[in-house]
């Protein structure tokens, strides 16, 4: 699942003709232009419906004080696997996300967390994926949130499911 090449969206439904590195270009020099600060946040999500998964990646993009944005890719697959594997394929597609975009965003000056819809309390079965999934997100230099601090993954990407 290459999602960096794949078609992203706004939350209003409209496409993003532009490859998303350019789209997002375009979003941070424009924020800039209007005198805002942003942080971005990437988090992705998943469902299983039936012997379907769908996934939801967003790219958040927050102004200070100033609410915010967000495109958004989805996509299915029929692939059978664990809880363990979701949560981590979850994590794989934020940083493939994050990867793309993290030299441009330093050029702005843009702050970047990668959000994982893991929770940290061990009575929940996607605990089982934490020290893997923060192993491998800030081993990759980003900052790492969960829940419930992972608002990207865990409100924003799940509600796009």
């Amino acid at each position: 699942m290459h999602i960096i090449d794949k078609k992203w969206r706004r939350l209003d439904g409209r496409r993003i003709e532009l490859p998303i590195k350019e789209a997002v270009e375009q979003a941070l020099i424009r924020e800039k232009a209007a005198g805002h600060r942003l942080k971005v946040c990437i988090g992705s999500d998943s469902q299983v419906k039936g012997k379907t998964t769908e996934f939801a990646s967003v790219i958040v993009f927050l102004r200070e004080h100033k609410g915010g944005f967000m495109y958004i890719h989805n996509e299915k697959t029929k692939q059978k696997m664990s809880l363990k594997e979701r949560m981590l394929l979850e994590v794989s597609m934020s940083v493939n996300v994050a990867y793309a975009l993290c030299d441009l965003l330093d050029q702005h000056n843009v702050e970047l967390e990668v959000h994982a819809d893991i929770n940290t309390d061990p009575a929940f079965k996607s605990n089982t994926a934490l020290r893997d999934a923060m192993g491998y997100i800030l081993g990759m230099g980003f900052v790492f949130k969960a829940k419930p601090n992972a608002f990207a993954s865990s409100s924003c990407a799940d509600k796009v499911i």
